[in-house]
């Protein structure tokens, strides 16, 4: 693994110039590795779903991105569900998860994360997605069977705002309330859903070169849109030299654990 230090020791052309070279396809973050971190969530989700697709007979995996979380949630050992299907409407996305999951008894269909679930009426037993954009929950709930259950991570509202706002100024309090744990639980209510649990936690992240902010910005498009390395050069430079004085740029992520259940008839 390269070394923090050895990353300080590069100018800010080779660095930037790296990150934007990074391919951004799939949800697979190991390129961070020794360049930034984040405080995982004490549920872990990875690990949760594998024990919930252990009991599962048919289950959907909702913008499953490159199919990374779920490769790993049936690597522990755990079988495939009899049916066994995940969405992706990215299409690089599409063909990253169906060469990873294909292997594994999985189809994965291309969807418009806005569109509504090519899958009949009380299909799975499990419905399950890490960080969906916008859940649709009229849909999740109508392809869930009776007793079906809904079992996601999500995120929540001003993640890595302090990023987000170190280049676009303060933004209102309002903007993405949206993602808050409570107006998701009132919106899965209102679908006719029943929420068994429901977690939220705030987790630190940094940022140990401008190479990483550049790859991250990239990769997680939403955050600062239209982000390109020649409209942000100067903030770009002005925080490189931050980086390199106190050693990372500290911001912090917002998640909740949101699990919920399809009554029985």
């Amino acid at each position: 693994m390269t070394s923090m230090a050895s990353h300080r020791s590069r100018t800010f052309e080779d660095l930037v110039a790296e990150g934007a070279a990074v391919p951004t396809e799939g949800w697979d973050f190991s390129w961070f590795e020794g360049r930034a971190t984040e405080a995982r969530p004490s549920w872990g989700f990875a690990r949760s779903l594998g024990d919930r697709l252990a009991g599962a007979t048919a289950s959907l995996d909702i913008q499953t991105g490159g199919g990374e979380v779920l490769d790993f949630a049936l690597g522990q050992g755990i079988k495939t569900p009899l049916l066994a299907a995940a969405t992706e409407g990215w299409p690089p996305n599409v063909v990253k998860a169906t060469t990873l999951l294909r292997p594994r008894g999985i189809v994965v269909v291309a969807a418009p994360e806005d569109a509504p679930l090519p899958f009949a009426d009380d299909t799975f037993d499990l419905v399950s997605s890490r960080h969906p954009v916008n859940p649709q929950w009229a849909e999740i709930a109508r392809v869930l069977q009776p007793g079906g259950t809904y079992f996601g991570q999500h995120v929540g509202p001003r993640s890595v705002f302090e990023l987000v706002e170190y280049f676009l100024g303060p933004q209102p309090e309002a903007q993405s309330s949206d993602r808050h744990a409570d107006r998701e639980r009132a919106a899965a209510e209102a679908a006719g859903l029943e929420i068994v649990d429901l977690r939220a936690e705030r987790l630190r992240i940094e940022f140990h070169d401008i190479a990483a902010v550049v790859h991250f910005l990239r990769k997680v498009v939403w955050m600062v849109p239209g982000f390109t390395v020649a409209e942000y050069e100067p903030r770009l430079r002005s925080l490189h030299e931050r980086i390199e004085s106190e050693g990372s740029f500290v911001a912090h992520s917002s998640r909740h654990l949101l699990e919920a259940r399809k009554p029985r008839v």
